[in-house]
């Protein structure tokens, strides 16, 4: 019993920070692979681009590149902005999440016993290991967003309807 309580707080600990690698790109700059990126093209033109990993889905991604480009909107001043090309790639990702095997062996008084740990890695349940990509380019424009342009977007508008869907990197420990 003494050898099983000596990696009780071994396993736990590699099942946390395994459960931290478990969950969706949040909303950050490029981490690793992950997170958003822009390139200032001209003064007032953008590309901006979000990736995830494969625990993050077609429309969160979607909806982040968005909120970028409404956050780079509105820090240069300007009030809304035009898509003027977009592109998504999904990708099939080699693995996936991790897994964890925890196996405990015929412990009795006075005897011996076992134990292990096995970490490796799984495509999750559903998710089918797809990454995906979004990639918008974007010109800055001021002033009332054409009601009739399907690709304009209010910069104040949409981030305040995004908002509440933005899960940012930490918020979810």
């Amino acid at each position: 019993m003494i050898l099983f309580r000596s990696f009780l707080p071994v396993t736990l600990l590699a099942v946390a920070l395994l459960a931290g690698c478990a969950t969706a790109t949040p909303y950050q700059p490029m981490t690793n692979g992950y997170g958003y990126t822009e390139q200032r093209l001209e003064a007032d033109r953008f590309r901006v681009s979000f990736h995830g990993n494969d625990r993050t889905t077609y429309d969160v991604v979607a909806d982040y590149v968005l909120y970028r480009a409404a956050e780079i909107t509105l820090a240069n001043g300007y009030d809304h902005f035009v898509v003027i090309d977009r592109s998504t790639e999904g990708r099939q990702q080699p693995g996936g999440g991790p897994s964890v095997g925890v196996g405990l062996g015929g412990f009795r008084i006075g005897g011996s016993g076992g134990f292990g740990i096995n970490i490796g890695t799984s495509v999750p349940v559903g998710s089918g290991g797809d990454a995906y990509r979004a990639t918008i380019e974007i010109q800055l424009r001021k002033g009332d967003k054409p009601a009739d342009d399907a690709q304009a977007f209010d910069a104040r508008a949409l981030k305040a309807s995004l908002e509440p869907r933005i899960r940012r990197a930490g918020s979810w420990l």
